[in-house]
């Protein structure tokens, strides 16, 4: 089956959002119930601390970047024309 073609089914398109997020709920399921082992760092025994992580570093990285491309990017609707 061709990529595009699971693209543009509606259905197929929602059944796998659906797939992914369950896969997500095991996974941090997974998280608190398998025992950590010779942890090196005190995050590290932290159930979930990774993925927190990772979205808090996901939305800075996104408001940082709207804000410099408003910052330098963006330009006033008549700035050609001065």
């Amino acid at each position: 089956m061709r990529l595009e073609k699971i693209f543009d089914n509606p259905q197929r398109l929602q059944t796998l959002k659906w797939v992914l997020y369950a896969a997500m709920a095991v996974f941090i399921v997974l998280d608190f119930v398998i025992p950590r082992h010779h942890v090196e760092f005190f995050w590290d025994e932290v159930p979930g601390f990774s993925a927190a992580f990772g979205f808090a570093a996901f939305v800075v990285v996104v408001v940082v970047a709207k804000a410099l491309g408003r910052l330098f990017l963006q330009k006033d609707e008549d700035y050609y024309e001065k």
